[in-house]
């Protein structure tokens, strides 16, 4: 651990100063993970995944949107151009 705390600039810290685990961000983003699925229920499925629909096009350019009515309600799927995308909007919205 003192190695690799060692070894790094200065400037980056990727090491749990908490729990002394050291994180390497390939674990955290996967740049192929670029697809969200959002489940909708209830009489307000419909508005709720218009409005998701709405704010994931404003926010980002290129995402693609697509949705299934379901028995249970609505499945929305976003495809997003980058993987960053994906984390930023659920960072956002609190996915």
């Amino acid at each position: 651990m003192k190695n690799i705390q060692n070894a790094q600039s200065s400037l980056v810290n990727d090491t749990c100063t908490d729990c002394g685990s050291y994180a390497d961000i390939g674990a955290v983003i996967d740049e192929h993970d670029r697809q969200l699925v959002v489940h909708f229920t209830g009489p307000q499925a419909q508005a709720e995944s218009e409005l998701l629909t709405q704010k994931v096009k404003a926010r980002f350019e290129d995402v693609n949107v697509g949705s299934v009515s379901q028995d249970s309600g609505i499945s929305l799927t976003i495809n997003f151009s980058f993987s960053a995308e994906k984390m930023i909007f659920q960072l956002e919205n609190s996915f």
